[in-house]
This record gives structure tokens, C-alpha cells and sequence, in this order.
């Protein structure tokens, strides 16, 4: 399944790749590879994640507080969010 980012979602993950890149040297490249791995997971098998609202799905990236927010559209998967887990959970609901 192909999947696309929403603009702001895109936003999201170029900052929080600056910032882990800020914290330690190759820290970004383990985010990057996280990230890549939560798509992954969920264009393979999008329903095998929590629904958090009517057609929303959240699947969490390994070692990191951070998860993708996503829905499933014919023949592809839109990433609504890059989401971190402990700051303002509902903030994405308007880009629905």
C-alpha cells in the first residue's frame, strides 16, 4: 500500500528530525529508521491498529515517544500526523 504525508505531518517529522539530530550525533538516523519502520508496519497491516477516532488509527514507533496518526484511503494510507505521545494528544483533529 502507498501511503502519502499530510503537509503538516511532513512538517512534523522534518523538525523532530532537526531536533533529535541537535541532541546526538546518528540520534536522527534512529528516528528516520523508526519512522520509516511505523509506516511500514501500517501500510502492511493498517487494521492491526487502535482506532482513536471514526476512521483514525495511531501506530506508535519503537524507542521513541512519537506515533504516526492515520487513516486508510482506497489503495493508500495518509499519515495525518507525527505525533508525540505525552504533548496535546487531540491537537491533529482538524486535519481530519
Amino acid at each position: 500500500m502507498k501511503f502519502f504525508l499530510h503537509p503538516q505531518a511532513q512538517e512534523e517529522l522534518e523538525q523532530t528530525i532537526l531536533f533529535y539530530k541537535k541532541q546526538q550525533a546518528g540520534l536522527e538516523k534512529r528516528f528516520i529508521e523508526a519512522a520509516e519502520d511505523a509506516i511500514n508496519r501500517a501500510c502492511r497491516n493498517p487494521l492491526l491498529y487502535r482506532k482513536i477516532d471514526d476512521d483514525i488509527r495511531k501506530c506508535r514507533l519503537l524507542h521513541f515517544p512519537y506515533a504516526i496518526i492515520f487513516r486508510t484511503k482506497p489503495a493508500q494510507l495518509e499519515i495525518i500526523a507525527v505525533m508525540h505521545l505525552r504533548k496535546q494528544p487531540n491537537y491533529w483533529q482538524s486535519r481530519k
